[in-house]
């Protein structure tokens, strides 16, 4: 295939951008932002767990506590009931059995009050550690919240400049030509991205194998708009000046 070495030397200035490419792309996807966001989003998601779980057993204490309280209410309504017909009625065999009632009633009330206490402290505990959990969630969503600023503000100055370097790639291609290009996106698929190598001082930039013997005066034969390729890597070998031939 012919090129002219003016061509030849714009595919070194498209395998610089190549490369240019790969690492912008490269730097996009291995921010440090992106780690850290994964960390704090699987530590979210147990965080997620225990606070269903601290939610269940605030709402088991409230209904628990909901029940005592009806049963105190229940016992008090009694207890005045009881009260009231004590004093409003004459006949000393009711008010015997209202009196042992009220007794009864009085020693019921103390029960459940004590354990209304209890549950109403279990609730404050349990409170709490949804408090505190719902706090540490909140303090790591701040943190996710910056860290995406941050991951943002640099994932768009690397983006401007995969837009720049895709511009420059455009510019380069569209102007060695269909032919010359296709070869090139051949050979960088072979090549794993080593596609076009200066060579310089007898030796390819891309393989730093140095040529010897028939394969140097093959290429010092080939006509200066002849592409050549490394006998070692494949990659088109550009000729300069600094090539030594």
């Amino acid at each position: 295939m012919k090129a002219s070495p003016t061509e030849q030397k714009e595919l070194l200035r498209l395998q610089a951008l190549d490369i240019k490419l790969q690492q912008v792309e490269h730097q996009a996807k291995a921010l440090p932002q992106h780690a850290e966001l994964l960390a704090l989003g699987r530590g979210l998601d147990v965080s997620k767990t225990v606070l269903t779980g601290r939610a269940g057993e605030v709402e088991d204490a409230q209904i628990e506590l909901r029940r005592i309280e009806s049963d105190v209410a229940v016992v008090e309504k009694r207890i005045a009931r009881d009260t009231d017909r004590a004093q409003h009625t004459s006949s000393i065999k009711d008010v015997q059995a209202l009196e042992s009632e009220l007794t009864a009633l009085g020693a019921r009330l103390v029960a459940l009050e004590e354990i209304e206490l209890a549950v109403m402290e279990r609730l404050e505990e349990k409170e709490a550690a949804l408090a505190e959990t719902e706090a540490e969630r909140a303090g790591v969503a701040s943190r996710v919240a910056g860290i995406e600023a941050d991951r943002d503000v640099l994932l768009v100055d690397l983006n401007r400049q995969l837009g720049e370097l895709a511009r420059d790639r455009l510019a380069i291609v569209s102007a060695i030509g269909a032919d010359l290009a296709a070869l090139y996106e051949k050979r960088r698929v072979a090549g794993r991205g080593n596609a076009a190598s200066l060579l310089r001082a007898r030796t390819c930039s891309g393989c730093t194998m140095t040529l010897t013997g028939n394969d140097l005066e093959e290429v010092r034969a080939a006509p200066a708009d002849e592409i050549v390729f490394c006998p070692d890597c494949g990659a088109i070998l550009v000729r300069t000046e600094e090539s030594g031939i």
